[in-house]
């Protein structure tokens, strides 16, 4: 049985980015690639995680590494296999590294099987990779092949898209874990430099924060009637579908049309004018699908305007986070709990995730109907969903944790400065949804915002002076 998989990406002409950054920033890029392409020499970059689909880390490098094949950069994306244990293991990790500690601590035992199912898989990386190749690690569930692939030659750079901006013991015990396996490699990259742990050398250090595409199918520009065919198809509007067909743009350049319905727990639908609040996350306790759910029956629904959509993704299709059934459950006991008003405005909402790009889709037309976006996370290590919502014109409410106080910046949205206080949420979500202009006007500096920081030739820019750095020390 094979256990690491190839991901075959479309290449994604980088010459569409030209007129959303302008002529310099292009310049920049196009410069930067030249010198890759020279200083790679032929040698191959590899990246390593542990799923296709599902979350912004999949998601990310769809669009990057087709934008870098564009560019000319012979680069993989290789996925790794693990049993429900393994992945046990290493969502428990997740949240440790997050500051909570969900179970047990993980012992001896639970170490010895994140170690037996990542040598397994080293195995089969170790065959493919080529001695010089750059290897970059994607998150917990890879940590441990820095080892194997490093004595095999390869440069290995283990990248970290989650952490907290504080210490603790429940987040040391996380890093304690790690911290072995992740000797070998020769350069770390976090989202914030308050995520990096003390034990890492300031020269090993690198900060890269994520980015959006602004035509991929979450992000690509929708008509008004397009946006309101696709919400009618998933059946969370109300009202007659327009003439427009509930079309989008594949990443490989293909017309397609959303064709499927979400599954939807609700007693009412909003109309076309009505305002709505929307937060799309995984069925993560971290996410706090529950707290928003409370915070809006609690203290929009008795005054104020609006409905709220909670979207995530269908749960048996997330194949590395093993809670989002449980959550999801408790989610849907919450809301058969709530008065009779809040389940009238109230969506619970989740997608089908087989097809990606539909799924993309889907969610894009949410964002794009949303008078306003949550994303009131108990901890978060950047917040894909964030930058997408500014990117759309949309003011979000994020909690002041993590990467979500980068992005929102003044004018452009509402932080929390205490994401359990629900009572500060409601007040946020009744300013914005009584005042759609005011939404409307704080839209546009987000949008600008995103388009100056977060969009992809930044990103990898960052990753051109690392591999520059890396390879000019090899």
């Amino acid at each position: 049985m094979t256990l690491v998989h190839s991901v075959e990406v479309p290449r994604r002409p980088v010459s569409r980015l030209e007129p959303v950054i302008g002529a310099p920033r292009y310049a920049d890029l196009a410069r930067a690639a030249d010198q890759v392409r020279q200083m790679l020499a032929g040698r191959t970059i590899w990246n390593v995680n542990s799923t296709a689909a599902g979350g912004g880390v999949a998601e990310m490098l769809q669009v990057l590494v087709g934008y870098v094949q564009d560019l000319g950069i012979a680069i993989g994306w290789l996925v790794i296999t693990g049993d429900a244990g393994f992945f046990a293991i290493t969502k428990r990790l997740h949240n440790q590294i997050h500051g909570s500690l969900s179970g047990a601590p993980l012992g001896a035992a639970d170490a010895a099987h994140y170690a037996q199912m990542l040598t397994a898989n080293a195995v089969e990386l170790a065959a493919r990779v080529q001695p010089g190749d750059v290897v970059l690690l994607h998150d917990p569930q890879t940590a441990g092949l820095a080892a194997a692939l490093a004595q095999a030659g390869a440069r290995v750079v283990w990248r970290c898209h989650i952490g907290v901006d504080w210490e603790d013991e429940v987040t040391r015990a996380g890093w304690d874990f790690l911290r072995p396996h992740l000797a070998a490699a020769e350069a770390y990259v976090f989202s914030r430099q308050k995520y990096v742990p003390s034990w890492i050398p300031a020269d090993k250090a690198w900060i890269v924060q994520p980015s959006i595409d602004p035509f991929s199918p979450k992000n690509q520009q929708l008509a008004a009637d397009t946006v309101r065919a696709i919400l009618v198809k998933l059946g969370v509007l109300d009202g007659p579908a327009p003439m427009a067909p509930a079309t989008f743009v594949r990443r490989d350049g293909d017309m397609d049309t959303v064709t499927r319905p979400a599954a939807i727990v609700g007693e009412g639908r909003p109309g076309p004018d009505d305002p709505v609040l929307l937060q799309v996350s995984r069925w993560d306790r971290l996410k706090d699908m529950a707290g928003v759910m409370r915070g809006f029956a609690e203290h929009v629904v008795p005054g104020g305007d609006g409905y709220l959509m909670l979207v995530g993704p269908a749960v048996t299709e997330v194949s590395d986070d093993p809670e989002g059934a449980a959550i999801y459950g408790e989610c849907l006991l919450q809301w058969r709990g709530l008065s009779p008003a809040a389940r009238r405005r109230i969506l619970l909402i989740t997608l089908p995730l087989d097809d990606i790009d539909e799924n993309a889709a889907m969610v894009n037309a949410l964002q794009r109907h949303a008078t306003a976006i949550a994303q009131k996370s108990l901890a978060e290590g950047f917040g894909l969903t964030v930058s997408e919502g500014l990117w759309k014109g949309r003011p979000v409410i994020g909690s002041a944790v993590g990467g979500i106080i980068d992005q929102i910046a003044e004018g452009t949205g509402i932080l929390l400065p205490d994401p359990a206080d629900l009572m500060a949420f409601g007040s946020a979500a009744r300013l914005l949804l009584g005042d759609p202009d005011q939404a409307a006007r704080i839209g546009q500096a987000a949008h600008a915002h995103v388009r100056e920081q977060y969009v992809g030739d930044v990103h990898l820019l960052r990753y051109a002076r690392l591999l520059g750095t890396l390879i000019g020390e090899g």
